[in-house]
């Protein structure tokens, strides 16, 4: 399995492909006015506190006040609190919190109106970026992610990543850990961390101290409000998260990007610094690796899939609805049971795809086609949970319904991932389809009618679609050729609307 990190950098925003085989499986976009990112920590002021919400709204400079429940306090609120004021007022100048005292830990089932009250100042951070209407989700229970470990302010626990299995693994990060943990200060363990150093460890923490003591110096002299600590840029958070040793490759069209993420992998990962290029030639990047291509075809309300079946992906208020189609194939040696297990397991693989490629939240209902058998139904969920173990996000799937429904829950935190693949119609008014849906689908109806043996085929098409098929080394058309040994006659007529096609028998016929 390879992973392949495409970063395309223009005037206004940051484009990020990540690609495993070849085939784009995230996609994420960094703007230059993105000042709410999950991760970022601002001194903010209590606005106002809801009893009957159990939450208070928080002025954190968007427009919207960010909303903080009772849960999301954190039972050391009391203690930040009071760190705060005294850091804010000049009186605490050590930030190491070893000689710290703790106040008592709020009730967890205690009212908001108990704990905050208007005009306090407060360290919050962002959990959940601006969505639709709404301002940010925010937290008081702060946390610093590294590497390998997280740090947690005012705590004193030591938590191991459940994806880590082996109890000696376990017991062994939990004992250095605790070997150089710093007083007052919790901290959890990442996955990547299994089988590191605590050299390596130790790195990783003091980092993240250097970053709390560099946000508590800004607090004397900060603003209400104002962010104190940025997330990394998202190149960094994207390594930080995800780099392993399945990278293959990372590359940038953008001199100051290669530099820093050089930098960033020589001291995460020296023996990978070599796979971090710097892209010289001047087709554009997302071109050059096929993700411009797959952008237009994967991002529209119908994604096709290989043996033609394809999804209907719709979205609601209240939740994502993707329906499972088969399509026009039909296969007489396989039993319909068969058909669609085999239909529903490579549509499995495709959800999991786009949920992590849009970056859809919230509740997902999947329409799969129904299957009699129990433990073909039992091998859909499994394949399915599978597919989505590499989904950062966290979420949650129940076994398929006797309907052939299965409902996944998926968090958000980022607004989705929404991409236009309809373009203006030059022909008239309105939108059309991208002309490479287009290709596609004629790419897929020709892989039909060559199965069906039809001695001569040709294809009828705009002037437009007719040269592009059959222009170029090698042309669209030659490349039928070799893979399919049928010369395909291509017909340009002046007649049809921009996207209309149809392919014709040996006797002129219309098949398609």
């Amino acid at each position: 399995m390879d992973k392949e990190l495409i970063i395309r950098s223009n005037s206004s925003a940051v484009d990020f492909a990540l690609l495993k085989d070849g085939k784009l499986i995230e996609l994420h976009k960094e703007n230059d006015n993105s000042n709410f990112a999950v991760g970022d920590i601002f001194l903010a002021k209590i606005r106002k506190a809801i009893p009957g919400l159990n939450a208070a709204f928080v002025n954190v400079g968007y427009e919207k006040d960010g909303f903080l429940h009772y849960h999301d306090l954190g039972p050391k609120v009391s203690t930040l609190l009071k760190f705060v004021k005294r850091v804010s007022t000049g009186k605490l100048k050590d930030f190491s919190l070893k000689d710290y005292p703790f106040e008592k830990e709020i009730d967890k089932d205690g009212s908001i109106t108990d704990v905050l009250k208007s005009n306090q100042s407060l360290l919050v951070q962002i959990v959940k970026e601006p969505i639709s209407t709404k301002g940010p989700r925010i937290s008081s229970e702060l946390s610093f992610a590294g590497r390998y470990v997280v740090l947690v302010p005012f705590s004193d626990r030591i938590s191991i990543s459940q994806k880590i299995e082996d109890k000696k693994e376990k017991e062994r990060l939990k004992r250095l850990v605790k070997s150089i943990k710093p007083k007052g200060f919790g901290v959890i363990v990442r996955t990547v961390a299994k089988g590191k150093k605590v050299a390596e460890l130790d790195k990783d923490l003091q980092n993240l101290m250097s970053r709390w003591t560099g946000m508590c110096k800004k607090l004397n002299k900060a603003q209400h409000p104002s962010k104190v600590l940025g997330e990394l840029n998202r190149a960094s958070s994207l390594l930080r998260d995800m780099f392993n040793d399945s990278f293959t490759s990372i590359c940038t069209d953008d001199d100051a990007l290669y530099s820093q993420i050089k930098d960033y992998v020589s001291e995460i990962s020296p023996e990978k610094e070599s796979i971090v290029k710097k892209y010289q030639s001047k087709v554009p990047i997302f071109e050059k690796f096929g993700v411009e291509r797959q952008i237009k075809t994967a991002f529209g309300k119908t994604v096709s899939m290989s043996k033609g079946a394809y999804l209907v992906i719709e979205h609601t208020e209240a939740m994502h609805v993707i329906d499972v189609n088969s399509g026009n194939r039909s296969n007489k040696a396989k039993n319909q049971e068969e058909t669609a297990l085999e239909v529903n397991l490579i549509s499995a693989s495709e959800v999991a795809r786009q949920l992590r490629l849009r970056d859809m939240g919230g509740i997902i209902v999947v329409d799969f086609i129904d299957m009699n058998d129990a433990e073909n139904r039992k091998k859909l969920y499994n394949h399915l949970r599978d597919e989505m173990s590499d989904d950062r996000a966290k979420h949650k799937i129940l076994p398929p319904t006797k309907f052939g429904l299965i409902q996944i829950t998926r968090q958000r935190v980022r607004p989705e991932m929404n991409i236009k693949t309809r373009e203006e119609n030059p022909n008239g008014d309105g939108e059309i389809e991208a002309p490479i849906v287009v290709i596609n689908k004629i790419n897929a109806d020709l892989q039909k009618l060559i199965k069906k043996d039809y001695k001569k085929l040709s294809i009828s098409a705009h002037p437009f679609v007719a040269a592009f098929l059959t222009r170029g080394i090698p042309s669209p058309r030659s490349k039928w050729f070799l893979d399919h040994k049928r010369w395909v006659k291509v017909l340009p007529r002046d007649a049809y609307t921009y996207l209309e096609y149809h392919f014709h028998d040996q006797d002129g016929e219309v098949i398609i």
